[in-house]
Order: C-alpha cells, then structure tokens, then sequence
C-alpha cells in the first residue's frame, strides 16, 4: 500500500504536465515545407526564419486552419488578403503592432495564452533575453517564430531551426522589356539547427505561388521564371 505521505506531490505533477506536453502533438505546416520540417512545428521549439514574411505567413497557415491561435508582435505592416492567401484566419491571430518599452513582457504573456508567436525582435535585443523567451515557450508548449534581418536582430540565440528563403527568380515578368505582373516566386528553402534538426535540408517551392495560392511545392526550379539579377546585369 502507498504511503501519500512519501509522495512529493509538486514533483508528481510537474512529472505529469512533462508527459502532457511531450504527448502534445506538433503544429502542422504545409505540404510544400515538409522537406525541411519534416516533423511539423514542435510544441516548445524555437524556429528562426531569416527575411521572408511570406515564410512566415506560411508557417502559421496550416496550423491556423487547425483552430491554432497565433500574434504577431512587432511586424512590418502586411495585407489581410496576403494572411488568407496563405490560410491564416484573421479571426483567430492577435496583432501587436508596437509593444514598445513593454517588448519582452508582450511576447511573454502571449506565449502563455498562444500557440504561435511571431516577433520581430529590436537589434538590440540581449541574448540573455532571447534565451529566456526560447525557454519560455519551451515550458509552456508554444512556438516561438522570430522574423530576423533587416534593421532588426540577425541571430537568435538558442533557436532549434533556422530557416532562410533565397529569391530564384519571378514569373510574370516579360522579356525583352521587363514588363508585366509579378505572379510567382520561386525559391530555395533551406534548414539548419540542433539536435533533431542538425541535419541540412533543402527543398525548392512556390512562394508565393501564382494565382494567388498561397505556398505550393516545386521539382527543380523552372526554366519559366525570370532572373531578376541577370536582367539586371544585362
């Protein structure tokens, strides 16, 4: 017979809430993105991505037609049509566009009630604190997205994947003279982090696709789209 008097009733619970979250399913992303998130968006993991709002926005679509809540905490201004373009419903995502002095108390309150947090965090942001929010989140079963580059901070300490768009080219452009409608953009997504996500990955995709699709997958890049770089040095 079990002596309740033996058991540390704190560590038991704490014991519980770790196999709670560890059983909590990962956030699901698009079918375009699995290359290089294999397994979805971990609950607790902290992902990097580096100068692609249209990344982000695809991130946070799937997991949003899935009923996730999510916030946005200090990003560049960004069209609602774009946000449903890429599956995010507005109903269910929190915007904050300057927490000012506050930055660090915003994110933190929102990791706690949230699923996904998007921030983009000042240069001048310590490490120390970065780390803290990764840990956070990590506690409380959030994704931590942080939107680096620009005039903004260019690493995240501690950050499980990082993941970077780099621009193949454009489709809607027309030659000779360049003139036409930017439909769809071509990219290469690659993958890098710690851990289970050491391992490189790379993967090519629509960004966004033409007609307005959203993200869509790709085999090798097609000869269809136009180089902006060599109409440039042409």
């Amino acid at each position: 017979m079990l002596d309740s008097g033996n058991v540390d009733v704190g560590a038991l619970v704490g014991h519980i809430d770790r196999l709670a979250r560890r059983a909590a399913p990962p956030l699901p992303v698009a079918d375009a993105l699995r290359a290089v998130l294999p397994d979805g968006l971990p609950r607790g993991s902290t992902v990097a991505v580096h100068g692609s709002v249209s990344l982000l926005l695809a991130l946070l679509g799937a997991a949003s037609r899935e009923g996730a809540w999510s916030a946005l905490v200090a990003m560049p201004p960004m069209s609602v049509e774009a946000a449903l373009e890429y599956g995010v419903d507005p109903a269910r995502l929190a915007v904050v566009p300057d927490p000012g002095a506050e930055w660090t108390t915003a994110v933190s309150v929102l990791i706690d009630a949230l699923d996904l947090v998007v921030v983009r965090p000042p240069a001048t942001l310590p490490g120390v604190l970065g780390r803290r929010l990764s840990a956070r989140a990590r506690s409380k079963d959030a994704v931590l997205l942080t939107y680096l580059g620009g005039a903004g901070l260019a690493h995240w300490p501690g950050a499980d994947v990082a993941l970077t768009a780099t621009t193949i080219g454009w489709t809607g452009v027309g030659d000779p003279d360049g003139h036409g409608r930017l439909r769809g953009r071509q990219v290469k997504l690659s993958a890098s982090g710690r851990g289970r996500h050491a391992p490189p990955r790379t993967t090519h995709c629509w960004l966004p696709a033409p007609l307005g699709r959203g993200i869509d997958s790709i085999s090798p890049p097609s000869p269809e789209v136009t180089r902006l770089d060599d109409r440039r040095a042409g």
